[in-house]
């Protein structure tokens, strides 16, 4: 963790990319309240203005409605000196997939490059946030920082899988040719408060299913397993590797603890007090069948999960229904 005083976190100015986004809202209050000046850009493609809404309100608090892949997001952001960047920009979400491919090829390209270079040009250090989805079918369990995978550049899932997997390149180069102080870090299945009920993810749809008392819908058997992260240690993670990760270095944040899509299923069930129904139907788009991470690297660096399963799904449960 950042071991310094409000004063003097206020003077080091943070840039938050995808700052309305489900994650990147969770850091901004995160960072505002160890007194960090934090600026975040979104485009609000999948960002929510409510993320943000929250958090205009605290005078250490900057918010601009900017897309990191046109030349307008660096002559904004180039007068502001920053001491850090998060950068996750990105839209998210498999449903996602076909209808925003572009928007995640060019945020994942154009925009890391612009991110790259701004940081270069400010010699900020960067923190980059990928996805597990980088491991592809994986065929390696857990899934260690150092395999390379196992992606369908032409596939279905491509624009996202590829695309992080370019913008994770783009890091690496710029660390090699311009000794930029970046890091990265690969999510797998963050969760919690802050997600919409409109997320096409599984836990929220699952939930505002048994919000609408609605059957929840499993597609496949609901056989193939996820680990699940809650949001709080998720961005504990991420201050976890600003503080004391390795230039160039990869790091996986998630929980090591698998669940199936079904047990998930009645889980939601079980905390919801509901009885919904449970239909099956065939996947929209190509499913892997595993998702597992070996987070020694960053429990090595003093990072420990403290939020199981069952306590995160209460709290976001509770969350949404606030709502």
């Amino acid at each position: 963790m950042v071991l310094i005083t409000k004063e003097k976190a206020a003077q080091k100015k943070v840039l938050v990319t995808g700052g309305a986004g489900f994650i990147g809202s969770n850091l901004c209050l995160l960072l505002l309240e160890k007194g960090y000046t934090v600026y975040a850009v979104d485009n609000f493609v999948t960002g929510n203005k409510k993320n943000v809404a929250v958090l205009r309100g605290n005078s250490n608090f900057k918010f601009y409605e900017l897309d990191i892949t046109a030349p307008e997001f660096i002559t904004a952001m180039q007068e502001v000196s920053f001491r850090y960047i998060f950068h996750l920009a990105c839209p998210t979400g498999v449903p996602n997939i076909a209808k925003l491919g572009k928007e995640m090829l060019r945020t994942s390209s154009v925009g890391t490059f612009n991110v790259m270079e701004l940081a270069r040009r400010q010699k900020a250090r960067v923190v980059f946030t990928s996805s597990c989805e980088v491991y592809g079918q994986p065929e390696n369990f857990p899934q260690k920082e150092s395999y390379n995978g196992n992606v369908n550049p032409i596939g279905p899932r491509s624009p996202y899988e590829e695309g992080k997997r370019f913008a994770e390149s783009v890091v690496a180069y710029y660390v090699r040719k311009y000794g930029a102080k970046a890091v990265i870090v690969r999510f797998f299945n963050v969760y919690g408060p802050g997600m919409s009920l409109g997320d096409q993810r599984v836990i929220p749809q699952f939930i505002n299913s048994i919000l609408n008392k609605q059957e929840l819908t499993i597609y496949g058997d609901g056989r193939q397993s996820r680990s699940f992260l809650y949001v709080d240690d998720a961005t504990s993670g991420l201050l976890t590797v600003l503080a004391k990760g390795a230039v160039g270095e990869v790091y996986n944040v998630g929980s090591e603890k698998e669940i199936s899509i079904r047990d998930l299923a009645d889980l939601v069930k079980k905390i919801c007090r509901q009885k919904n129904g449970i239909k099956f139907a065939p996947h929209f788009i190509e499913d892997h069948h595993s998702r597992c991470p070996s987070t020694f690297k960053l429990k090595s660096l003093g990072w420990q999960p403290r939020v199981n399963l069952e306590e995160g799904l209460i709290k976001m449960k509770d969350s949404l229904q606030s709502l």
